[in-house]
């Protein structure tokens, strides 16, 4: 797999990477990933809990992040549709 891939959105969470402030998460030795957001992984490791393994936990947890910081439900529902989706979801055969 070729790990200079740009993604437009984070294959964890949906998160456009263009707002990642950050640039992206980061590697364990500095550099920037640039398949997963700052708020998904960092260090070379997923920051979401150990029991968020799922892509329906992951949207659950989402949403809660999201109106948490005053998004409504309904927007942040639409917001994370896309989420089983991304990479990091996808069943593997």
């Amino acid at each position: 797999m070729n790990n200079n891939k740009e993604y437009k959105f984070c294959q964890s969470c949906g998160y456009p990477m263009s707002k990642d402030k950050q640039g992206g998460g980061k590697e364990k030795d500095g550099t920037i990933n640039k398949k997963y957001c700052s708020m998904c992984y960092a260090n070379g490791r997923f920051l979401t809990p150990p029991d968020v393994d799922t892509a329906e936990k992951m949207q659950a947890f989402c949403i809660d992040a999201m109106m948490k910081d005053g998004m409504n439900r309904v927007f942040a529902w639409l917001a994370t549709r896309s989420i089983p989706r991304l990479e990091r979801w996808k069943k593997k055969p």
